[in-house]
């Protein structure tokens, strides 16, 4: 079955299905013919993530016997064939652009998300008031009930720090750490009360043990981070992919050049950044300061 719009974990299955290909040193036509395809075309939909393929029957023809490789390949088939009539790019279509179906798909598989905020609190991280005021103000959505929505759905998303995910073992959460420029608490967003209960919420959070929280103050100076917020997915298969959400779209690195640039600069922004007790009493004292 063919999909114009393939998820990135089925790209990322059919990148594997390629590479593999490449190794058993079978082009696009002797591969199709082996595996009873109906011909080159069928088997490059496969490839590019647009049409499902029977992974163990890939796995024979091409002569696999790697078992770290067939345990890789088997759990991002099993993320990939995850429907998203399941999740909540089903449940919020109307509200979801394209390429952020790709961001909640990246929450809900990754087990690990190194974050660095610049300017505003990550949504994974909003009170409800908070991510109103901040969707309300982005200007993006054209009626209040189109905010509403957004906004549940950000709340939504939040399941994935606290709830088990996609059929998985019982402590599957996603765990998390992010760096909040100082900018991110200093922000009135939605006003003094708003404010203060989600520097609150920040505070409660923190103390979860799948949560981290650093501040990067002021006092730090130039970093590397000042070309703005990003986020570093990591699976427990596969290779990391960073997400960069400009204005109008979002970006998605997966080249290993790219991440390791963006692992090299948070690696300096944890450096840079007050520890988790630092932090903590840092928010404690913004609180202090706001009630």
């Amino acid at each position: 079955m063919s999909d114009a719009t393939p998820t990135l974990m089925r790209r990322r299955l059919g990148a594997i299905l390629k590479d593999l290909r490449v190794g058993a040193g079978l082009n696009l036509a002797e591969a199709s013919r082996l595996l009873g395809l109906s011909g080159p075309p069928t088997l490059s939909k496969i490839e590019n993530g647009k049409q499902r393929a029977d992974l163990e029957k890939f796995l024979e023809v091409y002569g696999v016997e790697d078992a770290e490789r067939i345990a890789e390949a088997g759990k991002i088939a099993k993320f990939a064939e995850s429907s998203r009539q399941k999740n909540l790019f089903a449940q919020y279509r109307g509200a979801i652009r394209a390429p952020f179906a790709d961001f909640i798909e990246l929450e809900e598989f990754a087990t690990q998300a190194d974050a660095y905020a610049a300017l505003v609190i990550p949504g994974l991280l909003q009170t409800a008031e908070y991510a109103h005021a901040v969707i309300e103000g982005s200007s993006m959505w054209r009626t209040a009930r189109e905010v509403r929505t957004f906004t549940e759905l950000r709340m939504k998303r939040q399941k994935v720090l606290t709830s088990p995910r996609n059929g998985r073992e019982a402590d599957s959460r996603l765990s998390m750490l992010c760096i909040l420029d100082e900018a991110c608490l200093r922000r009135e967003v939605g006003g003094p009360d708003v404010h203060l209960r989600q520097l609150e919420h920040l505070l409660d959070t923190s103390r979860r043990p799948n949560v981290a929280l650093q501040v990067l103050p002021f006092s730090a100076g130039a970093h590397t981070g000042i070309d703005g917020s990003y986020t570093i997915f990591r699976f427990d298969a596969g290779e990391p992919v960073v997400a960069v959400e400009p204005l109008t779209t979002s970006i998605y690195l997966e080249e290993d050049a790219h991440v390791g640039r963006y692992d090299f600069a948070f690696d300096h922004l944890r450096e840079q950044a007050l520890d988790a007790h630092a932090s903590r009493n840092f928010i404690r004292r913004m609180i202090e300061e706001t009630s």
